[in-house]
């Protein structure tokens, strides 16, 4: 899994698209569920090209049987972002408390992208924490100009979270279990923490 701190500079076009149009269906590829999409979006009144590649569940063996399923009732897939090359987007730490064995994963369904977090202690519920249009979760990162998925997910240690606060005139403790570190590749990482039955966005210097 690519670390949030390593995630390079890029040019975002998400926020573009609340006033983007798509182009037609039927210039998009056809067909059932696919793993790899391309297609046109306009910006600025121009066609841009862009693709996105994702991949099935059964890429990810780790993931325990009870949280496959529940993916799949969903028909979720995996985006993989402009920059992966190994299977990504799929995260296991112990997010809901010390100890705990838990999962996030970004869905991709129907066209949105959901940020879904899967606690051990509630093993018939995946909580969404987050989504969008896939189609807003694109930026061109080659002299290609396609566009490419920019939104990666990784595990975040309290180790990794404290040595990201150091910058802090008031740095807080080190934490007790793992956050969510949620990323715009190239851009800026947000760290999503559950206490007390609550998710917060930890303030970490970018």
């Amino acid at each position: 899994m690519v670390r949030a701190d390593q995630r390079k500079n890029g040019w975002v076009v998400s926020g573009f698209f609340f006033a983007c149009a798509l182009v037609p269906a039927q210039q998009r590829m056809q067909g059932p569920v696919q793993l790899n999409e391309t297609g046109q979006i306009l910006i600025d009144g121009q066609s841009t090209q862009y693709r996105i590649r994702r991949l099935p569940i059964s890429s990810f063996p780790d993931l325990p049987d009870e949280v496959a399923e529940l993916l799949n009732r969903r028909a979720c897939l995996i985006p993989q972002t402009y920059e992966a090359h190994h299977p990504e987007n799929v995260v296991h730490a112990s997010l809901e408390r010390a100890g705990s064995s838990d999962w996030a994963v970004l869905c991709s369904a129907h066209g949105t992208v959901s940020l879904l977090v899967y606690f051990a202690s509630a093993p018939a519920e995946l909580l969404v924490l987050a989504s969008a249009p896939e189609t807003q979760r694109l930026q061109a990162h080659d002299s290609t100009g396609i566009l490419g998925f920019n939104w990666g997910i990784d595990p975040a240690s309290p180790q990794h979270i404290h040595e990201g606060q150091t910058a802090m005139e008031r740095r807080p403790p080190i934490l007790d279990h793992d956050g969510l570190a949620d990323s715009v590749v190239d851009r800026q990482t947000v760290y999503h923490f559950y206490l007390r039955n609550t998710w917060t966005v930890l303030e970490v210097p970018n």
